[in-house]
C-alpha cells in the first residue's frame, strides 16, 4: 500500500479530533470517490458535478502512458530532446515538479516576460519541441507563447507542425485550431477535472512523459494512495489533513509549508495554487505560504499559522506545536493533497472547485491592452526604482519610506504578497527577500512571480480575507518581443497584466505599491539593498 503517513499536533490534531467523527459518518471519503457533488452545497453542485474527475485520474490517464513513451521515442530518433512546455497555473507547476522529482530537464515556459521568452527560443531550437498546454484552449499567456515558437521554427527551417504537440480539453478553440493546423500530436485531457487538480491527467503526464519521466510509476503510486483515501475511517489520512487545513477554531488561515527532506522537489509550489485557487473565496480561505526550514514563520508562534513539514518516509518525526507531518511518494501527495483540498472547502462552506475572481485581472489586463492609456505617473523616482502607490504613501520620497508606509497598512493578522513581473529564471536571487521581509514584517510572506501567479494564488488575494498588502515589482527588458500576428508585444502584455491586478486589488481595498525597475540589475541590487538595510534596523 501507500508509504503514505501523517501526524499532528496542537490545533491541527484538535481540528482532526472535533471533525473526523462527522466525516465518517456522513461518509465523506466514499462519496468524494463515487463523485457526489452534493458534498459542497446547493450552490457548489453545478460546479462540483463537472470537477470531480480526478478522483479517477490514475485510472483514466492509463492509457496515456503508451502513446506518449512512443511518441517521446520518435522525437528522440529525429533528435529532439529538448522539451519545452508553454503552459500556464495547473499545467505548468505539475510538471514542474514531476520533473524536477525525476530529476529530468523540463523547460517550463509560464511567462509573458520578453526577456524570459526570448531566453526559451533561443535555447537549442533545432532540438526542441513545444508542448502547448491549456485546458479552456484560449488561455493568452499560452498562446502568444506559441506564436512565437512557431515563428521561429519556421524561420530556422524546422516544420513547425511536426515540433508542436497540443494537450488541452476536447471541444476547445485550441483542440480545434490544432488539429486543423496538422499538429503532431493533440492529447485531450479529462474535461471533468479542474486545472489545479489535473496533475495526474494529460496536463502533468504530456510534458513530463515525453521529457523522460516514468510516468506509471507515478500514477501507480497515486492509485495505491486512492484506495486508502476512500475509506470512511478515522484514520483516513485525507480526512485528518484537510480537517487541519479548512477546519482549526479559530481557524489558522495561513497554511506554512516546509520541505524538510521530503524527496520531492518544489511540492509546496504545486500546493499553493491547489489551495489558495481552492479555498480563497467568499471572504474566506487559508493562504500557503511556501518557506524554508528556517524561515521567520515557521518558529513564530503566530496563532493565525499552521505549520506543514513535508519529511522523508523514513524518518519518524513526533511534531509539536501546531504542526502537520506528512511523507509520502509525489503521486501519493498529489493526491492526498487534492482529496483534503476538497475536504477542507466542505468544512469551510465552499466550493473548492471554481474560481470566481481569478477572471477579473485578465478582464482588467485585456481592457488595458485594447484601451493602451498613458502609465499612471508615478509618485517619485529613487535611483533606477519608480515608486507608484496610494495616499497611504504620505509624504514617502524614498524606496524605504515606501516600504515602510506599506508595512503600517499591514494588519495584526495580514499577510504581504511579493508579485515580481519578469524574469524569474535569470533574477531568480530576487525571492530571497521573502524571508528578509518575513522577518521585517513579523507576518507571513507570499512571493510569486508574475504572471504565473495570477493562475494561481491570485484567486485568494482578491476573493479570500481582506487582510493582504501587496508589493508588485515590475522591470523594463533591454529590448521588447513582438508576438506575430497580435497589436501588441509580449512587453506590453506583461505590463498590462500587472497594471491589471493592481487595479483590481486596488477595487478591492487592498493596498498596492509597485515598484518599477528602470534598469534590471542596477534595480534589483538597489531593492536587495533597501531590504537588507530594513532587516538590520528590524
Amino acid at each position: 500500500m501507500s508509504s503514505l503517513s501523517f501526524a499532528a499536533s496542537g490545533a491541527a490534531l484538535a481540528a482532526a479530533e472535533l471533525h473526523l467523527p462527522a466525516l465518517v459518518a456522513d461518509e465523506v471519503a466514499s462519496r468524494i470517490f463515487a463523485q457526489d457533488h452534493t458534498l459542497w452545497g446547493k450552490d457548489a453542485e453545478s460546479e462540483a458535478s463537472i470537477r470531480l474527475g480526478w478522483v479517477e485520474a490514475p485510472a483514466i490517464s492509463a492509457p496515456l502512458v503508451e502513446q506518449i513513451v512512443a511518441l517521446r521515442a520518435e522525437l528522440q530518433a529525429e533528435g529532439v530532446n529538448h522539451i519545452v512546455l508553454a503552459g500556464m497555473g495547473g499545467s505548468s507547476l505539475a510538471p514542474e515538479v514531476i520533473t524536477k522529482t525525476a530529476g529530468v530537464e523540463l523547460t517550463v515556459l509560464d511567462s509573458t516576460d520578453p526577456e524570459q521568452v526570448r531566453d526559451a527560443v533561443k535555447d537549442r531550437l533545432q532540438e526542441t519541441a513545444l508542448v502547448v498546454s491549456s485546458k479552456s484552449g484560449s488561455t493568452l499567456e499560452t498562446d502568444s507563447q506559441r506564436r512565437i515558437f512557431e515563428q521561429e521554427f519556421n524561420a530556422a527551417g524546422i516544420d513547425a507542425k511536426r515540433r508542436i504537440i497540443v494537450v488541452t480539453d476536447p471541444g476547445s478553440p485550441l483542440d480545434a485550431s490544432a488539429r486543423e493546423a496538422g499538429y503532431r500530436a493533440v492529447f485531450n485531457a479529462d474535461p471533468n477535472v479542474g486545472g489545479r487538480y489535473s496533475a495526474l491527467t494529460a496536463f502533468g503526464l504530456v510534458p513530463s512523459g515525453l521529457a523522460g519521466v516514468d510516468i506509471q510509476a507515478l500514477l501507480d503510486d497515486a492509485e495505491e494512495a486512492g484506495e486508502i483515501l476512500r475509506d470512511n475511517d478515522a484514520d483516513n489520512i485525507g480526512l485528518g489533513l484537510g480537517s487541519a487545513l479548512g477546519g482549526t477554531n479559530p481557524l489558522r488561515n495561513k497554511i506554512v509549508i516546509v520541505d524538510e527532506g521530503s524527496g520531492i522537489i518544489g511540492f509546496a509550489d504545486w500546493a499553493e495554487q491547489l489551495i489558495a485557487e481552492s479555498t480563497g473565496k467568499l471572504g474566506t480561505g487559508v493562504l500557503p505560504v511556501v518557506a524554508d526550514p528556517n524561515s521567520p514563520e515557521v518558529s513564530s508562534g503566530a496563532e493565525d499559522v499552521l505549520v506543514v513539514r513535508l519529511v522523508s518516509p523514513e524518518e519518524e518525526v513526533d511534531p509539536s506545536g501546531d504542526q502537520v507531518v506528512l511523507s509520502g511518494g509525489l503521486g501519493a501527495q498529489m493526491m492526498l493533497w487534492e482529496f483534503a483540498v476538497a475536504v477542507a472547502g466542505r468544512l469551510l462552506g465552499i466550493d473548492p472547485f471554481d474560481q470566481p475572481d481569478v477572471e477579473a485581472a485578465k478582464k482588467a489586463a485585456r481592457g488595458l491592452l485594447d484601451a493602451r492609456p498613458e502609465p499612471v505617473p508615478a509618485n517619485f523616482t529613487d535611483g533606477a526604482i519608480e515608486v507608484r502607490g496610494g495616499d497611504w504613501l504620505g509624504s514617502a520620497t524614498t524606496v524605504t519610506e515606501a516600504l515602510k508606509a506599506l508595512f503600517g497598512e499591514l494588519s495584526g493578522d495580514g499577510y504581504l504578497s511579493v508579485q515580481a513581473y519578469f524574469d524569474r529564471l535569470t533574477h531568480a536571487s530576487l525571492a530571497g527577500v521573502r524571508d528578509q521581509l518575513a522577518a521585517i514584517t513579523n507576518r507571513p510572506v507570499t512571493f510569486g512571480w508574475g504572471p504565473r501567479f495570477l493562475h494561481s494564488t491570485g484567486q485568494f488575494h482578491k476573493g479570500g480575507p481582506a487582510i493582504g498588502v501587496f508589493l508588485q515589482i515590475t522591470a523594463a527588458a533591454s529590448e521588447d518581443l513582438a508576438i506575430p500576428d497580435r497589436p501588441f508585444s509580449f512587453g506590453q502584455l506583461i505590463e498590462a497584466q500587472a497594471a491589471g491586478d493592481a487595479q483590481v486589488l486596488a477595487e478591492h481595498g487592498r493596498p498596492v505599491l509597485r515598484l518599477h525597475l528602470t534598469e534590471r540589475a542596477d534595480g534589483v541590487a538597489q531593492l536587495e539593498s533597501v531590504i537588507a538595510q530594513l532587516q538590520q534596523e528590524a
